[in-house]
């Protein structure tokens, strides 16, 4: 793990841009801290971290308010990273399916998601190898964000990883709903009722198909950007009650 770049926030929150091998990062940290904090897992959208950017920023700097630090990498395909030419034909695929008012068929969603899981799920595990060896974070483990087949597959296989926020914001691959019945963490599921690029029956039967006993659904109205200030506060809120 290679730092990069450092920045200061006046609200006493260290930024630092990292490699790791060829996958781009950013941690935040408190500037000052008596104990190691507790680290939460920032999962991107897969439209690069430069876009991303500001959202992840706002994210960051919540949870170090909250005595935390978070860190975020770059996905598998997004950002100046190699293209994955599956995944770019789903994305149009998919594009056009919605256009034409025509069903969303499993072909593209697993054209769209499937190519992701391994690499990003594998990458996500070097991460956490990488930032837990640093003094100023000590655990538990979050996971908060999307791609939500990421984020699910990483609670059944990365036992690191204590609770997490779910973004119920990307279609999911039928595959993904017999992992989500091994899932046992503790879950928070943020719901946009009218988002226009996810299938909200899909969502509700993924919520259904969790095996966690402490599991919450949080749907607000509003479209796939619209998430209301309360409801990130109340994640927040979630992690306290189980990472502190």
């Amino acid at each position: 793990m290679q730092f990069t770049s450092e920045r200061r926030f006046d609200e006493g929150v260290l930024e630092r841009e990292f490699t790791l091998g060829e996958i781009p990062g950013i941690l935040w940290t408190p500037t000052s801290a008596p104990t190691p904090t507790p680290l939460i897992l920032l999962g991107p959208p897969p439209v690069g971290l430069r876009r991303a950017y500001p959202r992840l920023l706002a994210r960051a700097r919540h949870a170090v308010a909250g005595g935390f630090s978070a860190a975020t990498i770059e996905l598998p395909g997004s950002g100046h990273r190699p293209r994955n030419v599956v995944v770019e034909q789903a994305v149009a695929d998919l594009q056009r399916a919605l256009a034409a008012g025509e069903p969303v068929t499993d072909d593209i969603v697993d054209r769209l998601i499937l190519p992701l899981l391994d690499p990003a799920v594998a990458e996500w595990r070097a991460t956490l190898d990488a930032v837990l060896t640093l003094p100023e974070i000590g655990g538990p483990v979050g996971y908060s964000g999307g791609v939500i087949s990421i984020g699910t597959r990483l609670a059944v296989v990365e036992p690191r990883i204590e609770a997490a926020v779910l973004f119920a914001g990307s279609y999911v691959p039928r595959a993904i709903f017999e992992e989500a019945r091994q899932v046992s963490i503790p879950l928070h599921v943020l719901l946009q009722w009218d988002d226009e690029g996810n299938d909200r029956q899909m969502a509700l039967d993924l919520f259904d198909a969790f095996g966690s006993k402490e599991k919450t659904l949080h749907a607000n109205m509003g479209g796939h950007t619209g998430v209301p200030q309360h409801a990130g506060e109340e994640a927040g809120r979630f992690f306290t009650r189980h990472l502190r």
